[in-house]
């Protein structure tokens, strides 16, 4: 197995050494955002297959907000587009091509949806 290069600091996954004793890492640490209003969300849906070995998915990005909150939105639209799915890097994964019928229901949710690509 190759080894993975790092190209930068934030590669190591929020590593952080130091030996002082005395260091306050608090400001360092992840805090979760405040989810703002679905009337203000402007979020974007889109079409990808770059990297899934052909498969096509559709990626609602642009969420702003808590983890917990992208998950349930995330866990909505799989339920009631009745495919699987995942949460990752602020981006919902939903597996096949279900853009207008997600955009739909984001819109009946009370979210700013916009569509992205062909």
């Amino acid at each position: 197995m190759a080894k993975k290069k790092l190209n930068n600091l934030s590669d190591l996954g929020g590593f952080i050494f130091s030996t002082n004793e005395n260091e306050d890492f608090s400001a360092f640490a992840e805090n979760d955002l405040e989810t703002i209003k679905p009337n203000e969300q402007k979020l974007e849906a889109h079409f990808s297959n770059k990297g899934r070995g052909g498969k096509t998915v559709t990626v609602i990005s642009g969420f702003q907000g808590s983890e917990a909150d992208i998950k349930s939105l995330g866990k909505l639209l799989k339920t009631r587009c009745g495919v699987g799915g995942s949460v990752k890097d602020g981006e919902i994964i939903i597996q096949g091509k279900h853009r207008d019928k997600i955009m739909q229901i984001l819109q009946k949710e009370g979210y700013q949806v916009k569509r992205v690509g062909g």
